[in-house]
């Protein structure tokens, strides 16, 4: 989880660290606390592309600088990228100049399986502070910034010990206390968190299955995790926003559907990876934060959609779960 401390200055944990983020044009700056040899250094955010620096780069510096650039994908040219998914679609051409510099996060799986389950019909403000909540509540003390005390994702077995589901919904968890429990417990059954990071190395089909097995993990969840956590980058999660970009501008034949059936889940996947191929879930993801925005825009004007457009979203039912 990431906030943003002041203008432009970001703070999370990733790797039981906890990293302060600044960018400029040409660089990202990062400060490492507990503080290391290399506390303060910077690495260039666009891949293979030479900075100005001459000092040397002694090992732990390499080191930070590989977590980041895995984290961020930052060995992933967004300029080819972009390039790419424009020549194949019109409407990404049409919004992309907006959302330059969308990338999709490599997450560590525990973190990704247990927060999504956290995000069960839940708001963004309520999923953060669940999530943290979590934190405070089973995972270890990382270092206490500008008042502000940081903990590390909690463990597997953590979350599997006995009398967890009760503590979380003790402290207002619900439903969702029983799934982080009940999936934490599956998991170490199962091999524990070498397991869960075993799933990276099977095909997307077969990496789907196997987390959907989990409590509290449906389709669109499921994909969610392959494609931020697994290396899927063409798994395509699709939730009531995603489906009325591919009814509006994609599949206009599913415009009369009121129901996202697992068939019709699964043609609005299948089509985004026809059009944007092997990286269809990152290029989703910058349609996804564009057509947001845009909702946000209206609203935040007073242009509400029509009484019409509100009533046929909320008759659109998942019966995938979600």
């Amino acid at each position: 989880m990431w906030r943003e401390i002041s203008p432009g200055k970001w703070q999370g944990v990733i790797g039981h660290k906890v990293w302060t983020l600044t960018q400029d044009e040409s660089h990202l700056h990062y400060t490492i606390y507990p503080k290391t040899s290399d506390d303060e250094v910077c690495t260039n955010p666009k891949a293979k592309q030479k900075t100005k620096r001459t000092n040397k780069i002694d090992v732990g510096q390499e080191k930070s600088e590989a977590v980041l650039k895995d984290y961020f994908r930052l060995d992933f040219s967004l300029e080819k990228l972009y390039s790419d998914w424009k020549k194949a679609d019109f409407n990404f051409r049409l919004l992309c100049h907006e959302f330059a510099g969308v990338r999709m996060l490599n997450q560590d799986p525990v973190e990704n399986v247990f927060s999504f389950i956290c995000s069960s019909n839940n708001n963004i403000k309520r999923i953060s502070m669940l999530v943290e909540r979590l934190c405070q509540l089973y995972g270890t003390k990382i270092s206490t910034l500008d008042g502000t005390t940081w903990h590390s994702f909690p463990t597997v077995s953590s979350l599997a010990a006995e009398g967890v589901e009760e503590t979380l919904r003790a402290q207002g968890f619900g439903y969702r206390a029983k799934f982080i429990h009940k999936s934490a417990q599956m998991i170490m059954e199962r091999g524990g968190e070498a397991w869960l990071h075993s799933l990276r190395s099977l095909s997307y089909e077969d990496c789907h299955a196997e987390l959907m097995s989990l409590h509290g993990i449906g389709a669109k969840v499921s994909d969610c995790i392959c494609l931020m956590s697994m290396g899927h980058l063409s798994a395509i999660p699709v939730d009531t926003h995603v489906f009325q970009i591919a009814a509006r501008d994609y599949l206009p034949h599913l415009r009369s559907c009121k129901t996202l059936t697992q068939k019709v889940y699964c043609e609005i996947g299948d089509n985004f990876r026809k059009v944007f191929g092997e990286y269809a879930g990152w290029a989703h993801s910058v349609l996804f934060s564009a057509d947001l925005k845009r909702f946000e825009n209206m609203k935040s004007q007073g242009n509400h959609p029509s009484q019409d457009k509100q009533a046929k979203r909320q008759k659109i039912k998942h019966n995938c779960a979600k």
